[in-house]
């Protein structure tokens, strides 16, 4: 599987602003982490930029909210981190020819029932691509809790790096996801296509539980090391939602 280390010098992009299509928790930690990074966030939700500018104070410089519109505009990146039954209010022209990384998960009781999911000849992710048919969408940050991505982040290197699958249908936009997270702190392991997305989504074993320490007693600073070799093996041992 593609890593860091093996991502192509011609492909080595220089990405400085990141949009943020939702800014609750995932999106929230993605722009702390951003920032933390070197990089410039854009941040917007459904209810209007002025809902954010507590969020953008605690930020700091390097932030400012935005409607989506330019949220998507304005990033070299863009995440969407929206609730699944929201995509279609994702905007489609300001996102053409972008690298999109979609956080989304489906949960059934916040996003309704989705026929084309709960059969399974489709993911998330490629719902999403379905919508944006110019963008270039990678699968990221969805199999994370949110406390647990602000706290694992690591310097290149470290024997404690934790790594992030990815999948995704076009080879340079993995690589520039890979860049994004080596830039916040993690390693990339390369799932493969969006179709293979399913393996590390809700309920799977690669969701959550390969960061999580069993034996700790509060959840939310669980969170362990875990390295690809882990990530590898959770990944290996998916099982689809027909099969549970």
């Amino acid at each position: 599987m593609p890593r860091n280390e093996d991502t192509p010098e011609s492909v080595r992009l220089s990405m400085t602003t990141i949009g943020l299509i939702g800014s609750g928790n995932i999106g929230s930690t993605v722009a702390r982490l951003a920032l933390a990074g070197g990089h410039d966030v854009v941040l917007s939700n459904s209810r209007g930029p002025e809902t954010l500018a507590e969020l953008v104070a605690d930020l700091g410089p390097g932030a400012r909210a935005a409607t989506a519109a330019e949220a998507a505009e304005a990033g070299d990146i863009v995440v969407v981190t929206v609730p699944l039954k929201a995509y279609r209010d994702v905007p489609v022209e300001p996102l053409r020819g972008k690298v999109v990384i979609d956080t989304n998960n489906y949960y059934p009781d916040r996003d309704g029932h989705i026929a084309e999911l709960d059969d399974e000849t489709t993911t998330t992710s490629e719902l999403l691509q379905a919508h944006l048919p110019e963008s270039h969408v990678v699968k990221a940050f969805n199999n994370i809790f949110f406390a647990h991505l602000g706290a694992l982040h690591r310097s290149r290197g470290g024997a404690e790096r934790s790594a992030l699958p990815i999948a995704g249908d076009d080879a340079l936009a993995k690589d520039t996801v890979t860049q994004f997270l080596d830039s916040v702190g993690y390693d990339a392991y390369d799932v493969g296509p969006l179709a293979e997305g399913w393996r590390y989504q809700r309920d799977t074993a690669a969701y959550v539980h390969p960061y999580v320490d069993p034996d700790a007693e509060d959840f939310a600073t669980a969170s362990r090391p875990a390295p690809a070799a882990d990530l590898e093996k959770a990944l290996e041992g998916a099982v689809r939602y027909r099969d549970m």
